[in-house]
């Protein structure tokens, strides 16, 4: 049985919207969430190295996270609950910096997100919980990793919450305009 699945481009080049096909019945559902082969088949051509879960609670917000020597491309998608899932370009010599995209991931709807290398990444959970899991094009590198604040005016992000929960290292992430361009990586 072929397993067929939308891939859908967003207005940021790279980030695409994914769609697994879900068969289900009385009995549940079964979907792939990742094959190497048709995913490259339809543009999502890479290698993937680790993959990470995640558990929040209603209100959290994660991000908005990037790595600059070890640039993660990442495949997103909640397994529990909901989430509002964004990708925001910060190549500094991009058409689109500063630009975001962002779409509901939840158990329900089983959409991806693929947020490229070059693209801050972050998330805020709608559910009780949520549980996220993504894979990474590269691995966790302590020391490289930065941040962008998630209320930059500049960058505009409609999160649907207005005072989240966040880490104290989130809470003092510089605006956009405020980051070194040497800490941001080429477009």
């Amino acid at each position: 049985m072929a397993m067929k699945f939308n891939i859908t481009k967003t207005e940021l080049a790279g980030v695409l919207v994914i769609e697994p096909a879900v068969y289900g019945d009385s009995r549940g559902f079964f979907l792939e969430t990742f094959n190497q082969n048709r995913y490259a088949e339809a543009g999502l051509d890479r290698q993937f190295v680790q993959d990470n879960h995640s558990r929040s609670s209603r209100g959290v917000l994660r991000g908005l996270h990037y790595q600059l020597n070890h640039p993660q491309g990442k495949l997103v998608m909640a397994i529990k609950g909901e989430i509002f899932d964004v990708a925001v370009d910060i190549r500094r010599d991009s058409p689109t910096f500063g630009k975001w995209v962002g779409v509901n991931l939840s158990e329900e709807n089983h959409k991806q997100i693929f947020v490229p290398e070059g693209f801050a990444h972050g998330f805020c959970v709608l559910s009780e919980t949520a549980d996220v899991i993504y894979k990474c094009t590269d691995v966790f590198t302590p020391g490289d990793d930065y941040g962008i604040l998630w209320s930059d005016e500049t960058v505009g992000i409609d999160w649907p919450i207005s005072e989240p929960s966040l880490s104290e290292k989130d809470a003092k992430n510089p605006r956009l305009a405020e980051v070194d361009t040497n800490l941001l990586p080429n477009g």
